[in-house]
């Protein structure tokens, strides 16, 4: 495993690349609403993204060994879609949860980011709905909390863990945080689950995402015949939220947040 330190110029890039990723979340904030395709917002994002703030969908056309490439801009997962759902033209619903990941391209270097909405507003969803996606916000808190040198990335897994497992869900492991940098995917991988105290050091200048998946029913996952979106197997709701995290001399760094983004959980707060 190479782990990559980020200079000081890295950093800066890093940085804008990570506050307009933050950007095309808040910008495709109000357009999410009933009636609403997913199509279309991948539309408006990625116009958003190459039109205003000249930056490339990261996304788009992105073929890791083994799939084919992925034909989107953002991915928009729905309810029991855990991740990697593909924009199509099916209207949202009132009371649907939606995530929505972004990760711009800015001057070659990455920003990732995602956020979960409920369609209608809270209102219109149910109580577990509600639930499942503050409880995976938390999570996804509670693991940047962890982040300082000296600590390990098994400190971050186990925080995410013991809080989601406490409220009855579950983590899907088949899918972790990684290093991000001038490469989309880096080392190191940074799991949601684990015990205290364990894995690789956390360093001033890494810089990884931490991006928790959250299940109200069993952690079990599969994929679509599409090759990219993945379900629960059992259909329960799934949420994920995610930031793109630096670790500084003396803590850490969320290069994804935005002035749209939700505040801190008050359990953090």
């Amino acid at each position: 495993m190479s782990i990559e330190i980020k200079t000081a110029e890295d950093i800066e890039k890093m940085r804008l690349a990570g506050r307009l990723c933050g950007e095309v979340l808040d910008y495709i904030t109000p357009h999410v609403k009933p009636g609403v395709t997913t199509e279309t917002l991948d539309k408006l994002c990625h116009d958003y993204m190459v039109n205003v703030q000249d930056c490339i969908p990261a996304p788009l056309n992105y073929a890791p060994p083994g799939y084919t490439p992925y034909p989107k801009s953002v991915c928009t997962s729905i309810n029991h879609q855990v991740c990697h759902g593909i924009p199509n033209d099916r209207p949202l619903k009132k009371g649907d949860i939606l995530n929505i990941d972004v990760t711009t391209i800015k001057d070659g270097y990455h920003g990732d980011s995602s956020r979960m909405f409920i369609v209608g507003g809270e209102e219109a969803s149910t109580i577990l709905a509600r639930r499942l996606c503050k409880v995976t916000h938390e999570c996804l808190w509670l693991g940047i909390s962890q982040v300082r040198p000296g600590a390990r990335l098994g400190d971050i897994g186990a925080v995410i863990q013991k809080h989601a497992e406490s409220q009855g869900f579950s983590i899907v492991r088949e899918f972790c945080g990684h290093g991000i940098g001038r490469r989309f995917h880096e080392d190191p991988q940074v799991l949601h689950y684990g015990k205290p105290g364990t894995g690789i050091e956390i360093e001033p200048g890494m810089i990884f995402t931490i991006e928790p998946m959250i299940n109200a029913g069993k952690a079990a996952i599969s994929e679509l015949n599409d090759g990219w979106t993945i379900v629960t197997k059992d259909r329960s709701l799934s949420a994920q939220w995610e930031h793109t995290i630096l670790v500084t001399p003396d803590g850490y760094e969320v290069l994804t947040l935005s002035a749209g983004a939700p505040a801190n959980p008050a359990l953090l707060a």
